[in-house]
């Protein structure tokens, strides 16, 4: 809420107030007629309350002028308000690895829940964005469609984990990509991105990933892909002990960069290496400023016109000098 005036240039007349003023008291005071008398001993008395009071009747007079300026000036409370077009968001699936190796600890606690923390706070900022989750291991499946829902995703995203029972273990980027492709092909949104993550290279799957990639380029969709692994070895799962916790070995690390490259020329996308956490929050930081949402933002302004008050004021103080003018004053010369 903030004050303004409408026509703020009527103010420059208040300037003529003071020098009324002036003009009355001084200037008209030395211009008055003078009659020489040879004594004023017999008008000669104390001047009471009233006569003291009198010269105020002018600048009553003052104040109604400044009044009605003020009112012409048109003073008013504005109130700025503002409501957002959400229509030119963006469609966004992301497309996760989930196979027995994105518990490999080179990410800490490992690669699988540092995927999801930081794409926890990448949907969190797309407030204007569809977005839906694929989750793929040998096989794939959609976690959840492509929604405006952020708490259904998110909880979603949550429960993400890897589960041999579920998905037969292995790595078919070409199947994880088809259902992503699946998910917004027939978006109408005029931007569909595909973020696509993983920690190895194809082993499985009946589509070749570049395939799936040109079907993605047929619609219009763009791929940034993310290799998810430290440089050289790292502690991988191969095993269980006999109380069934989970052993680990160093291996080394095995992306398959060229296709992942491949996939994002392709799509007009772009390829990331994420080699720890940091880097991994670094590629969403990125991706969020490439892929800004174009919104329309409407701005309006509400006005409470106060001229009425000052109009009303200045009334009242015109009838007031009307009034006492001619009732108590009214005897004196």
């Amino acid at each position: 809420m903030s004050s303004s005036f409408m026509h703020p240039h009527f103010l420059w007349l208040l300037l003529v107030l003071p020098a009324a003023v002036y003009w009355h008291y001084f200037v008209k005071k030395q211009q008055d007629v003078v009659i020489k008398m040879s004594s004023t001993e017999g008008f000669s008395m104390e001047k009471t309350l009233l006569m003291k009071l009198r010269p105020f009747l002018y600048v009553l007079k003052v104040l109604v002028l400044g009044c009605i300026i003020i009112a012409l000036a048109r003073p008013r409370n504005t109130q700025k308000s503002s409501y957002t077009d959400h229509t030119n968001g963006i469609d966004i699936v992301i497309a996760t690895d989930v196979s027995g190796s994105m518990l490999a600890t080179d990410f800490k606690p490992n690669r699988l829940e540092a995927i999801k923390e930081v794409a926890f706070n990448f949907v969190q900022k797309r407030t204007n964005d569809r977005i839906g989750l694929v989750v793929y291991a040998g096989e794939s499946y959609t976690r959840t469609p492509v929604t405006s829902d952020k708490t259904m995703l998110l909880n979603s995203l949550k429960e993400v984990q890897y589960n041999g029972m579920v998905l037969q273990d292995g790595t078919a980027i070409g199947i994880g990509l088809a259902t992503a492709i699946n998910r917004i092909k027939d978006s109408k949104t005029k931007s569909k991105i595909i973020i696509l993550l993983t920690d190895g290279v194809n082993n499985l799957g009946s589509l070749d990933p570049i395939s799936a990639a040109e079907i993605a380029k047929s619609y219009g969709i763009k791929v940034y892909t993310v290799g998810v692994g430290t440089n050289g070895m790292a502690n991988f799962p191969v095993a269980k002990d006999a109380n069934g916790n989970i052993v680990f070995q160093p291996q080394k690390v095995e992306i398959d960069e060229k296709l992942m490259q491949e996939i994002a020329t392709i799509t007009n996308g772009k390829y990331f290496r994420a080699t720890d956490n940091k880097k991994l929050e670094a590629i969403y930081d990125e991706i969020d400023r490439l892929e800004k949402s174009k919104i329309t933002e409407n701005r309006f302004m509400m006005f409470d016109e106060q001229f009425r008050p000052w109009l009303l004021f200045g009334l009242f103080l015109l009838v007031l000098e009307m009034v006492v003018s001619r009732t108590l004053f009214k005897s004196f010369i």
